[in-house]
């Protein structure tokens, strides 16, 4: 193909997406890219660019683009039962759940599965609210649990609500944000305020008995905002004494992202009633799951339907896409590339004073841009720079944060020091422009 006749394939791609879509649904950089491959840890436009992917689809590619190993499940699984809806058993959607009882921390034991974190955030606030009786749930500022009318009215964030919050009796406590504590403290000496906010925050804002407390182990678009030792377990004992149940949101976190364990909850000495994810459980086939424990799932109405929830291939991608983290060893993976990535990081803050701060566990790492070391003035005009120019660099990354100041990077979990040394070598170039 010729390369005007690539330019057109290009061109007319994104006047579509430019035409028929939503202007809502929003495209990274000044102009947009048009992906039609992938493979591995790199994705190719319809120019015929390579990139590597830093950013996974939103820390969704767990295990590498067209990973064949989970290919060949999802294909296998097309070929001989593509659909049922949950008023039918399947064999994979047992499975998956049978493993789910097995890794997931404390007595969670049984699934609802759903097609995104939306739906998984969604039922597990249902699920809360039928087992206690209450109706109030505490969340986080700065968090992001989705876009239905129960989601959006519990994200933290301006930005991303395009209506007031639909659903009454949701509030919000300050994050955990040591970078930018809200109370003006220092850890440890701060004695762990943001946590103890949530109880002034359930006396005076709510009934005083509570049906959850849902969070994020890493507070994951708010720009991976990582709570101090000892922050969950404070907060997990206030929302206990105040009668609720603790939802740990892990549809960025889950799946050995933040090093060695399966899920971030288990870097803090806490265990949750209910559980959530999505993401990275399907390495990019549409799927969420809500595990909980039994006494919790128990009190769910016997009677509720999901037409895609349990499908048959998604369920087989997602068992495929543990079996490769288990084999493959990915969370020691995850933690040790990790701990190299972030160190490269240091490295860079070391150099470039407009970065402010580096954060995250495992293969979950960001860094905050500000105007000034000092101030901590947000800098999102130079995230915008690093992105033009780390994708000329042919390298693909992510942002995130309330003032649009913070790089999100999410590699893949087979991420090798190679990789983390390209990414690096691509922002070193990106920094110096700034």
């Amino acid at each position: 193909m010729s390369s005007a006749e690539t330019q057109t394939t290009q061109s007319e791609t994104i006047r579509k997406h430019k035409e028929f879509l939503f202007p809502a649904v929003a495209t990274y950089y000044q102009e947009p890219l048009a992906l039609v491959r992938g493979e591995g840890q790199y994705v190719w436009d319809d120019e015929g660019n390579r990139y590597l992917d830093c950013f996974g689809g939103v820390l969704t590619v767990s295990v590498g683009h067209a990973n064949p190993k989970v290919n060949e499940a999802i294909i296998n699984q097309v070929k001989t039962l593509a659909h049922t809806s949950t008023l039918y058993c399947n064999k994979p959607q047992s499975d998956l759940a049978e493993k789910l009882a097995e890794i997931t921390p404390g007595r969670l034991k049984k699934s609802f599965f759903t097609n995104s974190g939306t739906e998984a955030d969604d039922t597990a606030i249902h699920a809360a609210k039928l087992a206690t009786g209450r109706h109030e749930i505490v969340v986080l500022r700065h968090s992001y649990s989705g876009r239905s009318a129960t989601a959006l009215s519990a994200v933290g964030h301006s930005t991303w609500r395009p209506l007031p919050a639909q659903i009454a009796g949701i509030v919000h406590a300050r994050a955990p944000y040591c970078y930018r504590c809200p109370f003006k403290l220092t850890y440890p000496e701060c004695g762990l305020a943001c946590a103890n906010d949530i109880e002034d925050l359930i006396m005076t804002s709510t009934t005083g008995e509570i049906a959850a407390f849902m969070a994020e182990p890493i507070l994951g678009v708010g720009g991976f905002i990582v709570p101090p030792p000892g922050y969950f377990e404070r907060a997990v004992e206030i929302t206990k004494k105040h009668g609720g149940l603790f939802i740990a949101d892990e549809v960025q976190t889950g799946w050995g992202r933040t090093g060695d364990k399966w899920f971030g909850i288990e870097h803090w000495d806490v265990e949750p009633d209910i559980i959530t994810s999505a993401k990275g459980m399907g390495n990019g086939v549409p799927v969420g799951m809500t595990t909980a424990t039994p006494e919790v799932a128990d009190k769910y109405p016997g009677l509720t339907f999901s037409t895609f929830g349990g499908n048959p291939v998604s369920m087989a991608a997602a068992l495929a896409v543990i079996k490769v983290i288990e084999d493959e060893d990915l969370k020691r993976n995850a933690a040790e590339v990790g701990a190299y990535f972030r160190e490269r990081l240091e490295g860079l803050k070391e150099k470039y004073p407009v970065i402010g701060d580096v954060r995250g566990l495992g293969l979950m790492q960001a860094v905050e841009l500000v105007r000034d070391r000092e101030t901590k003035e947000p800098d999102p005009h130079s995230v915008l720079k690093v992105f033009e120019e780390t994708k000329r660099r042919g390298v693909l990354i992510g942002k995130g944060g309330l003032y649009g100041n913070v790089i999100r990077t999410g590699v893949m979990l087979n991420a090798t020091k190679d990789t983390i040394d390209e990414l690096i070598e691509a922002l070193d170039g990106a920094f110096a422009t700034v």
